[in-house]
């Protein structure tokens, strides 16, 4: 007895350990009105089943883990719905019906789910064609559930087509895809398209705070909020993602347990970070990063992060209610609206796009913390850097080019030559505060470099300049070219560029269809190096002349044509049957010496013998 007693509660442990099930699985939606994020859809189906038009099809496409499978077997459940008082499809499902648990359990005789991606040739469909002659066992529908039917073979599609246009009248088909743009057409036009949507991080943040709920589970906002933005709209994988977290936390659910497990870094710090980047501070920025880093935290996450709080910083200088999303912490929304009154567009879409490129850098180096350490040091350094707007309206000026913020103390805007080790960059501190009355692409430079001693910064070397090369006309484009030996642009010149007008320092020119894209860009950087100035190559709408290209071709043709013009050619040429001209060469005429010429002396005639 004392045996048996001991083993009881020891099988009972493992029944229950065996019952476990995943929270993806214990709370999976049953009915639309467990849905979350499908209103739209809902609403659309709740219309057609009220009026009577069912669709014979339906194309369920989304990312995963929104629902479409879930979906599919509740509409399944819907169009068998009967109870003892309905007897007619309904999506009104509060009511457990006759056949609605064996079809959420995959189970029912008459719903018939199959994985395309494992059954994808001709010969399934064809199993398919001919099982959809026969009526259902026992409910009103027999349900055809298709999952990731993009994965079909085009002979499949092709024969799936006919019984998916006419279908006998107890057969319905619910196909579910994560790659729409596969499936072909023909399909697609015989379907009912839903598209789910990804879930709402706030949406999200409440379904898994409910959870947690029922669960007896402790959770922090901050860790529902990670969890939330982790999962990217997707139910499911926040749900497995809130599993892993209570089995990481023993029960209860902290922020920092989400973050260590995730390999996320601490928002609040990520804006540190960005406000390091902003002002230019390298060495408070790469000090941030590393602290992160040794936390635990990925280096491609950080300037993941780093990005999210670019973008949202840009959402709310034009979109303020966008601080209202669930998902963000206090000092995202408070800090972000204060760098959305700070940082002009320019500057934030110069760190976005310089983030989306150090990115994949850091994913794909074999040394990622150094990689991002470069990113950041990329970042810093262009946050004093004018944008290209404001160089070019400087050069047109003459003034020298700054970032349009205001200069500390009065500073004047160029404090003195550039030093080396700053890429030529001022060493004159920038800010731009909240408040401050400008505008334009202003950095919040903080930190003034200090100037270099006199002993270390070296002496200009004398400028030689050159006289520049005189360039009047396409052939001494081509001289030149030649000169250097640079025959593919040569080439090019010749057969794609037609003159409109050249004067010095601009040439307008038109192009043939064939020349390459980067023709003109290469003109200018050749013309500059060659001649030793600087060109204004400009596009013109007007034709233009011929090219030289087709200047000699017409000369060539034109010389042919005035050879075989010539009597004594002409006389070969007939003379000869099958000659011809391949080539005209007309030698230069000797100079002659007027002075020393002699004269011929006709010979004599017979009056002067005799």
């Amino acid at each position: 007895m004392s045996e048996a007693g001991n083993a009881g509660p020891e099988n009972l442990d493992k029944q229950k350990a065996a019952a476990y099930r995943v929270l993806a699985r214990k709370y999976r939606p049953s009915n639309f009105s467990e849905l979350i994020g499908q209103e739209p859809m809902v609403r659309t189906l709740t219309n057609a089943f009220s009026t009577g038009r069912i669709a014979q099809a339906w194309m369920l496409t989304g990312v995963r883990g929104v629902g479409k499978t879930t979906t599919a077997r509740i509409l399944a459940r819907a169009l068998n719905y009967k109870t003892p008082t309905v007897d007619q499809p309904s999506v009104d499902l509060a009511i457990l019906g006759e056949h609605c648990q064996a079809i959420m359990e995959g189970r029912h005789v008459d719903v018939i789910e199959m994985d395309a991606a494992s059954h994808t040739g001709i010969d399934d469909i064809r199993d398919i064609i001919e099982r959809v002659r026969y009526a259902p066992v026992s409910a009103r529908y027999k349900v055809y559930i298709i999952d990731e039917v993009h994965m079909l073979s085009t002979q499949a599609f092709n024969g799936l087509l006919k019984t998916l246009e006419e279908p006998p009248p107890h057969v319905k088909f619910i196909f579910a895809t994560t790659e729409i743009r596969k499936v072909p057409i023909t399909v697609l036009s015989r379907c009912q398209r839903f598209d789910l949507r990804r879930i709402d991080a706030g949406a999200l943040v409440a379904h898994l705070s409910s959870i947690a709920g029922k669960e007896g589970i402790s959770v922090d906002d901050d860790a529902l909020a990670m969890i939330a933005r982790a999962a990217e709209g997707s139910a499911r994988d926040s749900l497995s993602i809130l599993d892993q977290a209570i089995a990481h936390g023993g029960g209860a659910v902290s922020a920092e347990a989400v973050r260590a497990m995730l390999g996320l870094a601490d928002r609040a710090r990520i804006v540190d970070l960005f406000e390091h980047v902003m002002k230019g501070d390298v060495a408070a920025a790469l000090a941030e990063f590393r602290n992160q880093y040794d936390t635990g935290a990925d280096p491609a996450a950080v300037l993941t992060d780093l990005a999210e709080f670019n973008h949202l910083v840009t959402r709310l200088r034009f979109v303020p209610t966008a601080a209202d999303d669930a998902s963000l912490s206090e000092d995202e929304r408070r800090r972000g609206a204060e760098f959305a009154s700070t940082l002009s567009v320019k500057v934030l879409s110069r760190t976005w796009q310089m983030l989306l490129k150090g990115i994949p850098e850091v994913q794909s180096s074999n040394r990622p913390v150094s990689a991002g350490e470069m990113v950041l040091i990329r970042l810093a350094h262009a946050a004093d850097l004018p944008t290209l707007d404001e160089a070019l309206k400087s050069l047109e000026s003459g003034a020298p080019a700054s970032s349009g913020a205001p200069r500390p103390n009065g500073a004047p805007a160029n404090s003195g030559p550039a030093t080396p080790g700053n890429g030529g960059a001022s060493a004159v501190a920038q800010s731009r505060m909240p408040n401050s009355g400008g505008s334009g692409a202003q950095t919040m430079r903080l930190v003034e470099p200090e100037p270099l001693p006199a002993s270390f910064v070296a002496a200009p070397e004398p400028v030689v300049e050159t006289p520049p090369v005189p360039v009047k006309s396409l052939a001494d484009i081509v001289a030149l070219a030649d000169q250097q030996r640079d025959m593919a642009f040569k080439v090019q010149v010749k057969r794609c560029v037609r003159l409109v007008r050249i004067e010095p320092g601009r040439i307008d020119v038109s192009l043939t269809d064939d020349a390459p894209k980067m023709l003109l860009n290469e003109l200018t950087a050749k013309l500059r190096a060659w001649t030793g100035r600087n060109w204004l190559v400009s596009l013109s709408k007007e034709e233009g002349g011929q090219t030289l290209a087709e200047m000699e071709s017409t000369k060539r043709e034109t010389a042919f044509s005035d050879a075989r013009s010539d009597p004594a050619v002409a006389a070969i040429l007939a003379r000869f049957p099958g000659a011809k001209i391949i080539d005209v060469r007309i030698p230069d005429a000797p100079e002659v010496d007027t002075d020393k010429a002699e004269v011929p002396v006709e010979p004599p005639g017979d009056d002067d013998e005799n």
